[in-house]
C-alpha cells in the first residue's frame, strides 16, 4: 500500500520551482550582505536583537519556552525525529519518501556547519546573558533544521491527508512551531534576525530542493498517458450513495469538471437507497451501455457495484466516502475524494479478486477486503453510528475498548483440503487485503490479485495478551502459535462452537455458526492510479 505522491503536486505547474527560487535568492542576498560586509539591515539587526534580549530577560515564562525549544530542535533530536519519519516510510515501503528524508538531513545538518565557517560571523554582543552558546552565528543552525522539518511535516501531510481544515490545521501548527523555534534563538540573544531567516530559508530550500529532484519525477504524469490506460471509454455512470457523499451536488458540479477536463461525456447519476445499496444501479447502468462506473460510497456501496459488475468488463472508478475506505487504502486510490476522481477519469485499470461469501444463517454476498466472525464482528456491531460521523475510524476504537470482554470461542479452520485445525479464538479474519486503516498490516502476505484469501486468528488469553498479538502484527510475525495464526488458500470454512457475530467488509451481518469464503480471481476491474515507468 503506497501514498499518492501526485497530491504534492501544486495544481498550477512551477509553483514548486518558484517557491524554490525565493528561498534560494534570499539565501544568497543574505549570505553576501553578512559575508561581503554590505550591512543595510545592520542597525536593524542589532536594535531587534537587543529589544529581544531585554523583552526575554524580564519575562520568566518566555525564556523557559525559548530554553525548551532550544533543547527539542538542537541536533540529536532532530536526527532522532529523521530517522522515525524515515523508518515509517521504509516500513511503508515508501523508499522515495525515506531516500528524501535521509538525504535531506544530512543536507541540511553537514551543510549549515560549512556555511557558518565560510561566512564566520560572530555572536550578537549579548552572548552569554540568558543562553551560553559557541561558534559562529549564521546562518542559525536550529533555524534550518526547523526549516527542514517545517518541509518534510508539510509534505508528509499534504499526501496523506486529504484537502480541508484537517490539512490547513496541521499545516498552520507545523509554521507557527518553524516560526517559534527561529524567533526562539533571537529571543534568547544568540542569533540575529537575518541569522535565523537565513537558517529557515537554507532548510526549507535545501529540503524542497531534494523533493524535486527525487520525489517529483513520479508525481505528474502527461495527460495523454493517462488517456491512453483502461477502457478507453468516454460514456460513465456515477452511483453515488447520499448519506455518505453529503453535498451531493456539489460533488455533482466536481464530477463534472473532472469527466470534461479527461474526454469524458456528461455522466449518468444514480442514487442508492435503503433498500439497495448499489446492485440495481449498477443493473440499469450496465443496461445503458456504460464502459466506466463510478462508485461514490463507503466500502458497502463499493462492494455492491463491484460484485454486480464483476466478469463485466466494466471498469468501476473507486471515490471513496467511508469511514474505512481499506479497499482504497489498499490498492493507493487517493482518499481524497477530489484526487480520486482523477484516478477514475484517467488511471489504468486492474484486476482484482472478489470473495464468495455464505453463512448458516442465510447469508450469500461476496466482499471485496475482509470478513470474520468474533470481536471484530462485535467491534462492527456496536460502533455508534453518530459518533462514526464525527470522529471517523477512531468510533471503531471506542468499540473495540468495549468489545474487550468478548469471551473466546472454540473454531474448526478448514482451508482448501487439508485438514481441519481446531483452536480457541477471540477473533478469525478473512482477508482478500490485508492493511488496516493506519498501514497496520493485519495479513501483511495478503494481495488482493494474487487468487487466494489469507485468515489470521488472533486468541489472547487476557487484556495483557493484545500487548503481544499488537507487537505480532505490526512486526509480521509469520511463525503461528496457539494464540495467533495465519492461514493462506483459495476456500475457507470456519465453524464456531456456538452462535456468534459476523460481518463482512465492515457492515454486520448477524449471528452464526459457520462461514465459507471463496476466492474468485480477477473477476473485478478496478481504476488505479497510473503505475509510474520510474521508481526507486
Amino acid at each position: 500500500m503506497s501514498v499518492d505522491l501526485r497530491r504534492a503536486e501544486p495544481s498550477r505547474g512551477g509553483v514548486l520551482s518558484v517557491v524554490l527560487a525565493c528561498l534560494a535568492l534570499l539565501l544568497v542576498l543574505l549570505t553576501i550582505e553578512v559575508a561581503a560586509g554590505w550591512d543595510p539591515l545592520g542597525d536593524l539587526d542589532r536594535a531587534v536583537s537587543l529589544d529581544a534580549v531585554a523583552l526575554t530577560a524580564d519575562t520568566t515564562w518566555l525564556l523557559r519556552v525559548c530554553e525548551a525549544l532550544a533543547a527539542a530542535f538542537a541536533t540529536g533530536p532532530v536526527v532522532l525525529v529523521l530517522i522515525l519519519v524515515a523508518g515509517w516510510a521504509a516500513w511503508r515501503r515508501e523508499w522515495r519518501i525515506a531516500t528524501w528524508i535521509v538525504t535531506s538531513g544530512l543536507v541540511v545538518l553537514l551543510g549549515n556547519p560549512a556555511l557558518k565557517s565560510l561566512v564566520e560571523r560572530p555572536r550578537p554582543p549579548s552572548l552569554g546573558e540568558l543562553h551560553d552558546i559557541g561558534g559562529w552565528s549564521f546562518p542559525s543552525g536550529h533555524s534550518a533544521g526547523a526549516g527542514m522539518l517545517l518541509v518534510i511535516a508539510t509534505l508528509l501531510t499534504i499526501i496523506t491527508t486529504g484537502r480541508g481544515a484537517k490539512r490547513r490545521l496541521l499545516i498552520t501548527v507545523w509554521s507557527l512551531l518553524a516560526v517559534a523555534v527561529a524567533a526562539s534563538r533571537v529571543l534568547l540573544g544568540v542569533h540575529y534576525p537575518t541569522d535565523v531567516v537565513a537558517g529557515l530559508a537554507f532548510g526549507a530550500g535545501a529540503t524542497l530542493a531534494l523533493w524535486i529532484l527525487i520525489a517529483t519525477d513520479a508525481t505528474r504524469l502527461p495527460s495523454e498517458l493517462a488517456m491512453l490506460t483502461g477502457t478507453g471509454a468516454r460514456q460513465a455512470a456515477v452511483i453515488l450513495n447520499p448519506s455518505k457523499v453529503g453535498e451531493v451536488e456539489a460533488f455533482k458540479a466536481r464530477v463534472r469538471t473532472a469527466a470534461a477536463t479527461h474526454g469524458w461525456s456528461e455522466p449518468l447519476w444514480f442514487e442508492t437507497t435503503v433498500e439497495d445499496p448499489g446492485y440495481g444501479q449498477t443493473l440499469q447502468a450496465l443496461s445503458a451501455g456504460v464502459d466506466l462506473i463510478i462508485a461514490a460510497g463507503g466500502d458497502g456501496t463499493v462492494r455492491a457495484v463491484c460484485e454486480e459488475a464483476a466478469r463485466t468488463g466494466v471498469a468501476i472508478g473507486v471515490i471513496p466516502h467511508g469511514t474505512g475506505n481499506l479497499l482504497a487504502r489498499n490498492l493507493g486510490i487517493p482518499l481524497n475524494w477530489r484526487d480520486a476522481l482523477d484516478v477514475a477519469f484517467g488511471g489504468q485499470d486492474k484486476a482484482i479478486d472478489l470473495a464468495r461469501y455464505r453463512t448458516d444463517s442465510g447469508v450469500d454476498t461476496s466482499f471485496l477486503v475482509m470478513a470474520g466472525l468474533g470481536m471484530d464482528a462485535m467491534i462492527m456491531t456496536g460502533v455508534d453510528d453518530d459518533l462514526k460521523k464525527r470522529v471517523g475510524y477512531l468510533a471503531y476504537f471506542v468499540s473495540g475498548i468495549k468489545a474487550l470482554r468478548f469471551p473466546g470461542m472454540k473454531v474448526t479452520i478448514t482451508v482448501d483440503d487439508a485438514e481441519p485445525v481446531k483452536m480457541r479464538a477471540r477473533t478469525v479474519v478473512i482477508g482478500n487485503v490485508g492493511f488496516l486503516q493506519a498501514g497496520i498490516p493485519l495479513l501483511p502476505e495478503a494481495v488482493i490479485d494474487d487468487g487466494e484469501l489469507d485468515v489470521v486468528v488472533l486468541a489472547p488469553r487476557r487484556f495483557l495478551g493484545w500487548l503481544g498479538i499488537a507487537w505480532k502484527v505490526i512486526t509480521r510475525r509469520k511463525r503461528n502459535t496457539e494464540r495467533f495464526a495465519r492461514f493462506t488458500g483459495r476456500t475457507v470454512h470456519i465453524t464456531a462452537g456456538s452462535s456468534t457475530p459476523m460481518q463482512l467488509d465492515g457492515d454486520p451481518v448477524g449471528d452464526g455458526t459457520e462461514i465459507t469464503a471463496e476466492i474468485r480471481p480477477g473477476v473485478v476491474l478496478v481504476r488505479v492510479p497510473v503505475v509510474p515507468t520510474s521508481s526507486v
